[in-house]
């Protein structure tokens, strides 16, 4: 079950949405993060510890997004090791037309 959904809800964002699988979640992560406090950004090291992704394939995760202009990376004034995420307008938009098509994939799998 878990196969089958994982590789349908890959094939639907990507085709749909341009979105790997990883990408939709890391965009999730990073709003889910941000929608709970009043910043909008959140800590690369604090989103590792909501991912099950191992940090390299996060970091090139991220390196994709932000390449495709979805997401933005700063880095921390306090802490020079630390870099921030943040989306873009174009990162909310993308993950709010793409939140459909995942919620309707995980749907039919488990309804």
């Amino acid at each position: 079950m878990y196969h089958d959904t994982s590789c349908e809800l890959e094939n639907e964002l990507q085709s749909r949405h341009g979105l790997g699988l990883s990408e939709f979640e890391v965009l999730q992560a990073i709003s889910g993060y941000c929608s709970d406090r009043e910043t909008e950004k959140i800590l690369m090291k604090d989103l590792e510890a909501e991912m099950y992704l191992s940090q390299s394939a996060l970091s090139r995760t991220i390196t994709r997004l932000e390449r495709a202009g979805l997401v933005a990376r700063a880095a921390c004034e306090i802490d020079r090791r630390a870099n921030f995420l943040q989306l873009t307008s174009a990162g909310r938009e993308r993950w709010e037309e793409a939140r459909p098509t995942h919620k309707a994939v995980l749907r039919k799998h488990f309804a």
